[in-house]
């Protein structure tokens, strides 16, 4: 499956966890778009490259990989959220984060995230306890994957 990872990517600590999952679903037999490593082979930094890199990586993706720690999660992941939700891409939304946030609305189905970014998730992966291991949430995640249904979703945009 071709998966696009999204998530934050500003300090040191993100941009290696962000590696390190790349690498373990690469090596559970995925397709991964990481944006901080494709970002690398282009030959500009300029925000319109960096901006169509991305979007072409969601509208490619079979699924979008979201990790929503934080207090508030990321606004460029929530945007690649935004986007693959508006494309019919399912989302697998990650949380290992202990700490309370979202809105906690009844029928939410996770309390700690944001209602738009709960109900737009089509397998949620939320893993507070910080006893959890990067390993657990690897295999909670390949897990989570292969609940989604099988076909390509019928609301693809192409760019043309």
């Amino acid at each position: 499956m071709r998966l696009y990872v999204a998530g934050p990517l500003f300090t040191q600590a993100e941009r290696a966890w962000n590696l390190q999952l790349a690498a373990a679903l690469t090596a559970a037999g995925h397709d991964v778009f990481l944006p901080q490593t494709e970002v690398k082979a282009i030959a500009t930094l300029h925000a319109d490259a960096i901006f169509q890199i991305d979007v072409d990586g969601v509208r490619s993706a079979d699924c979008v990989v979201a990790i929503l720690d934080g207090a508030d999660p990321d606004s460029g992941t929530s945007f690649e959220c935004g986007l693959a939700y508006a494309l019919g891409i399912p989302i697998v939304a990650v949380r290992s984060d202990f700490r309370g946030g979202g809105d906690a609305l009844p029928g939410q189905k996770i309390a700690t995230i944001n209602l738009m970014l709960a109900q737009a998730s089509a397998v949620i992966v939320d893993l507070p306890n910080p006893e959890t291991t990067f390993e657990d949430l690897v295999t909670a995640v390949t897990a989570a994957l292969k609940k989604l249904p099988a076909t390509a979703p019928i609301s693809r945009i192409t760019r043309g």
